[in-house]
């Protein structure tokens, strides 16, 4: 007796990791929340597995950011073009609240049922900035910043009440650039017209019978009725598997855990988070930090290995510490030199500091919404004089040096300090736009045009040159397999992670700067002000930090 079809099952109601966990205790509380590399992976798969019958996924509001959302949606349409059916159901696209991005997920399923008391809360996209100068000023903390250029917004946050004509431009592109892309791409899934679409965003939230006549969803039913409905399209009893829980077949998964030791592969390196001179690791309050000298190791490490033809560098980053990312940089640099093809795959987030850890890769590809640009610098401190006073606490200081107390929060900065300021704030764009434009085989004129830390969607940031091409992960992957001169395949049965230690190199004492467990990932990488940073609110990651984005 033959084993019944398979139907992969996709649970999309909880927020998608993008990422790897960095350590044993992030991945214990990841443990019941699906991967992005397990979506794609495992329906890469399944397309060539004639036991695999179809997809059933169950959709939420906001179950991802609009870039991991276009990365899985370009996973399911690959997966229906072999001929499997793919369905997604949910019981609310947003309840009384915004289901924009899971909406449009949805549409990338050749059916889409929606439960009798739900909604469609396809109601565009609004971009919020937040401002705590006058909060701070309240209990008399002062921030004195400089930034280098207008629309290098981060500072603004405290330094500013409200948006600058710069600040809102910027704002008001990366709003128009995502709704045009969800406009386009429900447009295109649903059958109707961008113009339609938009009257129906206007509407919005819909009921589900609003929805039904409207043709944003083929039916409306529950649970129960979506899965009798499968088993009657397939003919019978199916058997139900998690995506991140689809294996292949024992034999195959066995030969592909042989072939992968035994043949040439892709290295993957991981910059995920803030990025912060040092090791890696995460953080109570701020999340996980990517260490220069943690990422620099994994560079080196899948240059030497002679088996890695190509390195993939995965960048999902806000950016921080400019001289982490020029090491980073030099790397990436380094590793081109010694003939191993690089190519970047930006997620949701790879900009300022994230972008100067991508430019010099042999390519560049983001999703079409991922955040990146910012190319600029802010630097200051925040000072709190006057909440000592109200608190009667006297300070006082000898000094030897002319600035050595230049970064005391007691103090405000002196003209002469903020001459030095805005030297350096010169220095460090100069040198980021002239190694943009090395890298891009741009002008300088052209780098400062774009530049002047202006954030840009991926599809924008394309046609400015600052990326090359659209594409996800498995893209990334793909492309780096025929630069490196390997196979096309359906798996990831030739890609290695690094760094790769073993649990004696994280527990041994390092012999030299050299040995893998020098640069291991730690738990907690606090400098000694990150908590009086974060008491503020300040960005302590570094100068080239994007500024904090609330796109809904």
């Amino acid at each position: 007796m033959s084993d019944p079809p398979l139907v992969l099952e996709l649970d999309l109601t909880e927020p998608v990791i993008t990422v790897p966990p960095t350590d044993r205790l992030d991945a214990i509380r990841a443990r019941r929340r699906v991967r992005l590399g397990e979506i794609v992976d495992g329906l890469r798969r399944a397309a060539s597995d004639e036991r695999v019958a179809g997809l059933l996924a169950k959709i939420g509001g906001m179950p991802c950011g609009l870039a991991t959302a276009q990365e899985i949606r370009s996973a399911v349409v690959a997966f229906r073009a072999t001929g499997r059916f793919a369905i997604a159901w949910s019981e609310t696209f947003g309840e009384f609240a915004a289901g924009t991005v899971g909406y449009y997920l949805a549409t990338a399923f050749d059916r889409i049922v929606l439960g009798e008391s739900g909604d469609v809360g396809l109601l565009g996209v609004g971009g919020r900035a937040f401002f705590i100068r006058d909060a701070l000023e309240r209990v008399g903390v002062r921030a004195e910043m400089g930034q280098r250029h207008e629309y290098k917004n981060a500072a603004n946050t405290f330094t500013r009440s409200g948006l600058t004509e710069a600040h809102r431009e910027a704002l008001d592109a990366v709003v128009a650039s995502f709704a045009d892309q969800i406009v386009a791409g429900v447009a295109t899934a649903r059958g109707c017209s961008a113009a339609e679409v938009r009257e129906l965003i206007d509407r919005a939230p819909l009921s589900a019978a609003e929805a039904l006549a409207a043709g944003l969803v083929d039916r409306v039913g529950y649970r129960d009725e979506v899965y009798a409905g499968v088993r009657a399209q397939v003919g019978g009893e199916v058997e139900l598997r998690y995506v991140h829980r689809y294996k292949p077949a024992p034999a195959t998964a066995v030969a592909q855990r042989v072939r992968s030791r035994r043949s040439r592969h892709v290295g993957v390196v991981y910059i995920a988070g803030a990025i912060t001179t040092g090791r890696s690791g995460n953080q109570p309050i701020g999340g996980a930090r990517a260490g220069s000298d943690t990422v620099a190791a994994a560079l080196r490490a899948a240059v030497r290995d002679d088996d890695v033809t190509a390195i993939v560098v995965r960048v999902e980053s806000p950016g921080g510490s400019y001289v982490a990312s020029d090491t980073i940089r030099r790397e990436v640099v380094l590793a081109r030199r010694a003939g191993k093809p690089v190519v970047v795959s930006m997620g949701e987030v790879a900009g300022s500091g994230g972008y100067f850890v991508s430019m010099a890769a042999r390519v560049i590809l983001a999703a079409p919404a991922t955040i990146t640009g910012s190319i600029g610098v802010f630097g200051g401190k925040a000072v709190i004089d006057r909440v000592l006073e109200r608190a009667g606490v006297g300070v006082e200081a000898v000094s030897r040096g002319a600035h050595a107390l230049m970064f005391s929060a007691r103090w405000p900065f002196s003209d002469d300090e903020r001459a030095l300021l805005d030297r350096w704030l010169d220095r460090v764009y100069d040198d980021f736009t002239a190694k943009v434009a090395a890298d891009r085989a741009m002008s300088r004129a052209r780098v400062h045009e774009i530049a002047r830390g202006r954030i840009w969607t991926g599809a924008d940031a394309r046609d400015r040159g600052l990326v090359d091409d659209l594409g996800g992960f498995a893209d990334a992957i793909a492309l780096a397999r025929r630069r490196g001169g390997l196979p096309a395949r359906d798996d990831l049965a030739d890609v290695r992670v690094f760094p790769q230690l073993p649990v004696k190199d994280r527990v041994r004492r390092p012999q030299s700067s050299e040995h893998p467990g020098a640069a291991a990932m730690r738990l907690s990488a606090w400098g000694r002000f990150a908590p009086l940073a974060a008491a503020l609110g300040l960005p302590a990651a570094g100068p080239l930090t994007m500024p904090p984005l609330d796109l809904r």
